[in-house]
């Protein structure tokens, strides 16, 4: 193909050189003459012109194609490098619960005080139950690539009523405040078409992580406007606030950051939230603070159905 290309472009100025050559020759030299080589040098140059014009638009093309080679070569690395990243990943957390969930049971069968059983049964539980919660969000994502979104409108101020409710039942969020705040005027707030248990789960997830990294002392808000063009939420906390070296990758499944790695939870909560709002053609960031004032603020922007 290289070649081929690299003769079309030759072609135009090879044949104007031939042309001049022959009107060389075989014009007599006559007062015409100089009339008639002018005749072959100007298709000699337009020949030239016209295979620079044209081996200028296949090298571009070829430039381009080279581009998009390095491109898709560099996805194809960085999505086998993720690959990777997501299977150590995996590998540690499995291998957790696993390794306490073995040493439990050794202890329940080797210790003789009735107590010390209780305790390593209660951690044997704990193990399992982090596990199937694993299992659960492992199944949930993969579940989104192959489940057809519902396409219907989303109240979306009685969907974050209904998951703020759906929090304060958590026994890790008693004596907790959260905070709605919905702007209602001057218009009623426009639906979102999409899938309300998912978009549910977003929200729930983002509320429960903000009670994990919150003390009693500190401040819950879930705050919702729209802007003409997106329903904006923002769950925003004050809590310790994320490292900045974890920001860009706590989006990441299975990304446990330096304050997430004594919490439980699957490390899938936030690649869940973020991969459901990005099928609702949405947006999820998030800015942190760690020095006063400081605090965590979760946005998430979804297009306004359309009527």
């Amino acid at each position: 193909m290289k070649y081929l290309r690299l003769l079309i472009a030759l072609a135009p100025v090879t044949l104007g050189a031939l042309i001049s050559v022959i009107a060389q020759l075989f014009f007599a030299p006559v007062p015409l003459l100089a009339f008639k080589v002018d005749v072959g040098m100007a298709i000699f140059v337009i020949g030239a012109g016209v295979s620079l014009v044209v081996g200028g638009a296949f090298l571009g093309a070829a430039t381009r194609e080279r581009r998009a080679t390095n491109e898709i070569e560099a996805i194809r690395r960085e999505t086998e490098e993720s690959q990777r990243r997501f299977i150590r990943r995996l590998d540690h957390e499995i291998k957790n619960p696993l390794t306490g969930l073995g040493a439990a049971l050794v202890n329940m069968q080797e210790t003789p005080r009735e107590e010390d059983r209780k305790r390593a049964g209660e951690n044997a539980r704990h193990a399992i139950e982090r596990l199937k919660r694993l299992l659960a969000d492992l199944r949930k994502l993969a579940e989104l690539e192959e489940r057809p979104l519902e396409r219907l409108p989303v109240d979306i101020p009685d969907l974050l009523e209904e998951v703020a409710e759906a929090v304060r039942s958590l026994p890790t969020a008693q004596e907790r405040t959260v905070n709605l705040m919905i702007a209602r005027v001057p218009w009623p707030f426009p639906p979102v078409t999409g899938d309300r248990d998912l978009l549910g789960l977003v929200f729930y997830n983002l509320l429960e992580n903000a009670i994990k990294f919150t003390g009693r002392a500190d401040s819950l808000e879930v705050r919702a406007l729209e802007d003409g063009r997106d329903i904006v939420v923002e769950v925003a906390d004050s809590g310790t606030g994320i490292p900045p070296e974890d920001l860009s990758k706590i989006f990441e499944e299975l990304y446990r950051g330096v304050n997430a790695r004594s919490t439980e939870g699957s490390g899938l909560g936030l690649a869940l939230a973020r991969r459901i709002v990005i099928l609702h053609e949405g947006r999820m960031e998030v800015r942190s603070k760690q020095e006063e004032p400081r605090g965590t603020v979760f946005t998430v922007r979804l297009p306004v159905g359309r009527k």
